[in-house]
């Protein structure tokens, strides 16, 4: 009977003080790895905003300003939430040795993203573009919106978003448009025989000269550029500010076609051997 009576008071073995002890030592714990993560989290949020205003006040690169934000915001994640495991109980240094004997493994299904937080780095260390520039890079071609940690946003004239990720944009081919200030418009507008060459390259000329947008440092050049059994064609080639390119191009083709093609002026389309056999 004195043998019933110690294991009433007991489950598996455990007496209910101790069951009721551990029990409530745990649901402390899971609930302060809660608070460490909310809070925590809060705390980030309002950290990387904090970088972000301070790194934009200092007049720091908009390219470094995205990329040190976002990685203060990550870094602070990571810590905030290993603060909780430890709360938990997990040992850290238990925790430590389990991944570094899954480092291979780690390491071998993180390749892609490594290779991404590697490729942010170099562009932002050697700069083949900064945010704004308009680029082509794996046939996208756009203006670079931001610059991440493991990602770069491009806009497209279409108004898409496209997410490159920086492994492979940094390792392929990249073609910057606006890195330098200035750029090359070269139109070729077809005529017909019997134009007076001279006088339609005066013409031209005055044309180009008169707008305020071509710029004056480097003459036009109008010449002669190809002729066949049915026409000739004239190259006509301009300096321009990058950021007017492509509206300067569509404007400086209504202007030359329409004075080319003023008094009865026949202009005669160019014939492309090429697609008329295919």
């Amino acid at each position: 009977m004195g043998k019933i009576n110690n294991n009433a008071g007991s489950i598996l073995g455990y007496k209910y003080e101790d069951l009721v002890h551990y029990i409530s030592e745990v649901a402390i714990n899971l609930i302060l790895s809660v608070v460490i993560i909310i809070v925590g989290f809060w705390i980030t949020k309002r950290l990387g905003n904090l970088v972000r205003r301070v790194l934009v006040k200092s007049k720091t690169d908009e390219s470094l300003v995205s990329f040190l934000s976002n990685l203060t915001v990550i870094s602070c994640k990571i810590l905030f939430v290993l603060s909780a495991m430890a709360q938990l109980g997990i040992a850290m240094t238990s925790f430590v040795t389990i991944l570094g004997a899954a480092g291979i493994a780690i390491g071998l299904a993180f390749s892609g993203t490594l290779s991404n937080i590697a490729g942010g780095i170099m562009i932002l260390v050697l700069k083949p573009f900064k945010i704004n520039d308009v680029i082509v890079s794996q046939t996208i071609q756009g203006r670079v919106t931001e610059i991440l940690i493991f990602n770069t946003y491009i806009l497209t004239d279409d108004n898409k978003v496209i997410i490159l990720p920086n492994g492979p944009l940094v390792n392929g081919n990249i073609i910057n448009f606006t890195k330098e200030n200035k750029r090359k418009i070269v139109l070729v507008v077809p005529i017909s025989f019997g134009e007076d060459l001279n006088l339609l390259r005066k013409e031209i000329n005055k044309l180009l000269v008169d707008n305020i947008k071509v710029l004056k440092d480097t003459e036009p050049l109008i010449q002669l550029s190809a002729i066949n059994e049915t026409n000739a064609a004239i190259s006509i080639s301009i300096w321009v500010k990058s950021s007017e390119f492509s509206k300067l191009s569509l404007t400086l083709n209504e202007l030359v076609y329409g004075l080319i093609n003023k008094e009865g002026r026949l202009i005669v389309p160019v014939i492309n051997d090429e697609n008329e056999s295919n």
